[in-house]
């Protein structure tokens, strides 16, 4: 257990940061006393299936927030492909001059670039979906791409997180998530919408196929559906760590109740957090707040909680009871009073008669509220019902009153003809084109083709080779660092020097980066030119490409780029990596999606690897590739379970179909 009478708070306590998907949660936000407030704009934000604001609009907002003392952040955190580079640099240039925020959180190397040539004047934060996971890329960090905050990942334990702060430049700070939904996956190892259906959540467009119920033999479960995170009392000991600048709250598509009540909350945590009576008042804050069911996942080391639960509930949302009766006399015996403008939810999406209500009148505490029903969508007996979002008339008031402050701000029209970005003109060091093959163990008997082998730190290394490309793993954990670079200097003593790195902070591992042919991987999701030559200026070699994008823009990349690239043409490529499986989940069986999609499994390093059973295949292409200008052609291998069955499907992901 933690003492609370040891824990000295900070100097400066740290921010509470809330989410803003339209203007009532912006206000709602406001009127609770958030210190900063983060939102999106229409376009290029993580979060797209959020209303989101306007130019105009977030202008207005942001001066409100200016003139109660709050921060604005606007998130900006997408791939940018190559067509929309002018589009995003005008906006930037628009949003610096015209709304004027606080900082800006960013993904794309491209953006944190046109942020500094349009003389951004807040701060640049990288975002949680760059994927800095390990203490010693932070240094390095803050040298090369000179950002001032970090969201580390959700992932992590406060063991690991005192070990990030530890190895923390003065001059960069650290934002960390208190509260709100779980991915299932690490992010920015996200491909699963993307993949089946070319909605990136890369681009804010997720779907969220790890929501649905998926059978494994014949067991039916939604085995990678997350509870949200939930820290309340156990965020006293962040107080101990200056390095936590702001404590972030989850929730950019939730509604102004949700927004309130979880601020609230995590101020009376924060400044109150000694006073038992504070603490009762913020877990009742929290229990009202609308979210799923709450876990500390890694957290406390000693006491880990796997957030996924097999037959549990994790829809958003409180639960208020279940439907009664049947057909157009179906009913709802509340658990709490409902009231006007509150909102229900039936059921989940996936299920017979899921549909969203809203409340026009009182029904009091185990009053009986008839549903609106039809006979095709009829919600069968015994439906859970949640309530998932209120708007109380105190709340309701102070919404109005704040936007009654509001005044429109004058906000320039965006240029006739946006400028052009200008990409930097240097000559590309022209390779042969070569064939790479990337296999998780050894090749028995040895091979004359230009092979690539997986670093593991738990894996005996293979016998030296100057064919060998040494992949390194997408996602690297505090606990995984000391062993993954003892193993690199191994191999680095062995005279080899060909490395494929899945995050560009991993060039920390390398004393002399310059001494080595240093290739970004496909993990990293480079998807524009202006990402690339942001690598060239950091020495990299060449760039294997996000495997993401769609035909054009895989084809206009090489005319533009400095450095030579790379691009996956044949795979096992994983949906998604994640920390975490559910312990009813087993490895290397293979489980289906409700659309026959089947899946399985598998372990690598420290990571949990979800693998669909058909490969990436745009071999077919390959002479259109090659003649665009790729010269490093890759296939990735990976063991097939005996009971898993290939598909023969077309494999071309987002070839023709589009990047959404």
């Amino acid at each position: 257990m933690l003492d609370t009478e040891k824990i000295e708070p900070q100097t400066t306590p740290p921010q509470i940061l809330a989410p803003a998907g339209n203007k009532d949660s912006f206000l709602a936000a406001l009127s609770a006393g958030a210190d900063a407030v983060y939102c999106g704009l229409k376009r290029y934000s993580a979060r797209m299936e959020a209303q989101n604001f306007s130019v105009q609009e977030l202008a207005s907002l942001t001066h409100l927030a200016h003139e109660k003392g709050a921060q604005v952040y606007v998130t900006v955190n997408t791939l940018v492909t190559p067509r929309e580079l002018d589009e995003i640099g005008g906006l930037l240039d628009r949003l610096n001059k015209t709304v004027h925020p606080d900082a800006l959180i960013i993904q794309d190397l491209a953006v944190l670039e046109l942020a500094r040539r349009m003389h951004f004047k807040g701060e640049l934060i990288l975002s949680t979906l760059a994927n800095v996971s390990f203490p010693k890329a932070l240094h390095m960090i803050r040298r090369q791409l000179g950002v001032n905050r970090v969201v580390i990942p959700r992932e992590l334990n406060i063991d690991e997180i005192k070990t990030m702060a530890a190895e923390c430049p003065e001059d960069l700070a650290l934002e960390i998530f208190v509260h709100g939904a779980l991915c299932y996956a690490v992010s920015g190892r996200c491909y699963w919408s993307s993949y089946l259906g070319g909605k990136s959540g890369l681009r804010g467009r997720c779907v969220q196929p790890c929501r649905r119920v998926y059978r494994q033999q014949t067991n039916d479960g939604r085995r990678f559906s997350c509870q949200d995170l939930n820290l309340d009392v156990l965020t006293k000991v962040l107080l101990t760590i200056p390095q936590i600048r702001n404590w972030k709250i989850e929730g950019r598509k939730k509604g102004p109740h949700y927004v309130f009540y979880t601020v609230k909350a995590y101020q009376l945590l924060r400044d109150h957090g000694r006073d038992p009576a504070a603490k009762k008042d913020a877990l009742a804050l929290l229990a009202q707040s609308l979210g799923r069911t709450g876990t500390h996942y890694n957290f406390l080391p000693q006491r880990p909680q796997n957030p996924v639960h097999d037959t549990g509930q994790t829809a958003s949302g409180l639960f208020v009871g279940k439907t009664q009766g049947g057909g157009r006399n179906t009913y709802l015996v509340p658990r709490e009073a409902l009231l006007p403008g509150d909102v229900l939810r039936m059921g989940y999406e996936d299920s017979r008669g899921h549909g969203i209500q809203k409340i026009r009148k009182y029904v009091p505490k185990k009053g009986r509220f008839h549903l609106k029903t039809s006979l095709k969508s009829t919600p069968p007996k015994g439906t859970p019902v949640f309530l998932i979002d209120r708007r109380e008339k105190a709340l309701e008031e102070m919404l109005k009153n704040l936007e009654s402050e509001m005044t429109v701000q004058q906000v320039s029209p965006p240029p006739a003809q946006t400028p052009r970005i200008r990409i930097s003109t240097r000559a590309v060091k022209r390779i042969p084109t070569t064939e790479l093959r990337v296999y998780r163990n050894p090749v028995k008997g040895g091979s004359k083709e230009q092979i690539g082998l997986w670093i593991d730190k738990d894996t005996p290394l293979a016998a030296s080779s100057k064919n060998i490309w040494w992949w390194l793993p997408p996602v690297i954990w505090p606990e995984d660092e000391a062993a993954l670079c003892a193993a690199i200097e191994s191999i680095v003593k062995r005279g080899e020097r060909h490395f494929v790195l899945n995050a560009p902070w991993q060039s920390v591992f390398f004393k002399q980066p310059a001494a080595f042919n240093l290739w970004v991987g496909p993990f990293c999701n480079i998807s524009n030119p202006l990402a690339v030559s942001c690598l060239a200026d950091q020495g990299f070699s060449g760039v294997i490409v996000g495997p993401e994008l769609q035909r054009e823009d895989l084809l206009l990349l090489p005319k533009q780029s400095p450095l030579p690239l790379g691009i996956v043409i044949s795979a096992n490529w994983p949906l998604c990596v994640a920390r975490t499986v559910s312990p009813d989940t087993k490895l290397g069986i293979p489980f289906a999606s409700p659309k026959g999609e089947y899946a399985w499994v598998q372990k690598n390093d420290s990571n949990y690897w979800i693998y669909p059973n058909w490969r990436v295949d745009l071999t077919r292409h390959m002479e259109e590739l090659k003649t665009a200008g790729y010269s490093l052609l890759v296939s990735v291998e990976e063991p097939v379970p005996e009971k898993m069955t290939l598909k023969n499907r077309p494999g071309i992901w987002n070839w023709d179909k589009g990047l959404l």
